[in-house]
């Protein structure tokens, strides 16, 4: 079995070099070619010890947690160092809109939808609504931000590329606050308080941060400014540094009760704001585009593989009508609404608001808190959860680059003010 192992890990490899190259100028994306080989893979009659739903999540919690984690750091760091534009309220306007309106009535909302339609307890129904929360930094790559050496006006001045980012960036980590309520709603806790939300759900957010700024200041010292050639980071060009991004702020925080994924996103683009137009940004981008995509391919292909070998088995018409109302009507309404006067524009504003792609994070919560405590009717949460995420992926891998296209050609992707 070993063997067979390795064998898959260097085809995945192979085809994680390979497939940006061939799906380029393609109407679909390397995601959705993993996704649909999984699903074909999980279809046939695999001899044992495959098939018969060896792919269940639900029977491998700890791993799904862990992989998805490690691709969330990744790909966190990743998206910090491209973004470019100073940080401020008003510069950085569409993102606030979006986690500070869209993302908790998005919660709110697909909760009551999982509460009415398919009556799930209210613990059970406001996971659901928080784990289709988060987007993906990695899954969003062709409407985000690119290589920080590659057209930098990207990463300051296209408000789509940059708020999708900025917001992909953020929303990963503030999501877990709205998780761990769902877990205390469903029993974990004997009580919810005002002291306990205050200190295990707000507080962690501000020690992220500050871990996070902290973290940034030293490590952006260490790669620019040491004043031994031989300690400067920069001078080696080495890409491995972008790990060290992506593991410290998160253990520190995690260890000082901060919310880990706030401080790897805030550190990385503390970094980039220490020094801007550094060759090294290009060298940490291109070593974190292939580890994301690495783990994209091995994602998307394991999410395949658990549908067609029987993940969705049993959905009701009602669970699927739910994930398509969440992807493709609720989040494009409350973030159309949520950028209403905003510098958006009325060109960039529903495209933002559009390509809200679901990914890796929704995978990552629901693993998380379903190995903490045992949420009622799990089942119904890992169908929708997968739904979602491949819906996501065939739809806005279809059109992203198109509609992106498009709109950047009418000149709506432009901040006005």
């Amino acid at each position: 079995m070993l063997t067979v192992l390795f064998g898959v890990a260097g085809l995945l490899a192979l085809a994680a070099a390979v497939l940006p190259k061939l799906v380029a100028e393609r109407p679909f994306s390397t995601p959705l070619v993993m996704l649909i080989a999984g699903v074909g893979l999980g279809l046939l009659p695999l001899p044992a010890p495959y098939g018969g739903g060896w792919t269940d999540p639900t029977a491998h919690l700890e791993s799904v947690e862990s992989f998805a984690q490690l691709g969330i750091l990744v790909s966190l760091a990743g998206a910090g160092l491209s973004v470019d534009r100073p940080f401020g309220f008003r510069a950085w306007a569409s993102t606030w809109r979006l986690l500070g309106i869209t993302m908790p009535a998005m919660i709110v909302v697909v909760a009551v939808l999982g509460w009415w339609w398919l009556a799930l307890p209210a613990s059970a129904a406001l996971l659901l609504g928080s784990v289709l929360a988060p987007t993906d930094p990695v899954l969003a790559g062709d409407v985000g931000v690119p290589s920080p050496d590659v057209e930098p006006g990207l990463a300051r001045d296209n408000e789509i590329r940059f708020t999708l980012t900025t917001e992909a960036g953020l929303n990963d980590g503030l999501t877990m606050p709205f998780v761990l309520l769902a877990l205390a709603l469903a029993g974990q806790r004997a009580g919810v308080d005002l002291r306990w939300i205050l200190v295990d759900l707000v507080l962690p957010v501000a020690v992220g941060v500050l871990v996070g700024l902290a973290a940034g200041w030293v490590l952006g010292w260490a790669m620019f400014r040491a004043p031994s050639s031989q300690l400067r980071l920069a001078e080696y060009a080495d890409g491995l540094v972008l790990l060290a991004l992506a593991f410290l702020p998160y253990a520190v925080a995690e260890l000082v009760h901060g919310n880990g994924f706030v401080a790897v996103f805030v550190a990385a683009v503390a970094v980039r704001t220490q020094e801007r137009s550094h060759e090294y940004h290009g060298v940490l981008h291109s070593f974190g585009r292939q580890l994301e995509r690495l783990f994209v391919a091995i994602a998307l292909l394991g999410l395949g593989l658990a549908i067609g070998d029987g993940l969705l088995q049993g959905i009701t018409v009602v669970e699927v009508v739910l994930t398509v109302v969440a992807v493709l009507v609720v989040r494009p309404v409350l973030g159309w609404l949520s950028l209403l006067g905003s510098s958006a524009g009325r060109h960039a504003s529903p495209a933002i608001a559009f390509f809200g792609v679901r990914g890796i994070g929704t995978l990552f919560y629901l693993a998380y808190a379903l190995d903490r405590f045992p949420v009622p009717r799990p089942d119904v949460l890992w169908r929708i959860g997968a739904l979602a995420v491949a819906l996501s992926v065939v739809v806005h891998g279809i059109l992203a680059e198109p509609a992106i296209r498009r709109i950047e050609s009418l000149g709506g992707h432009l901040p006005v003010g």
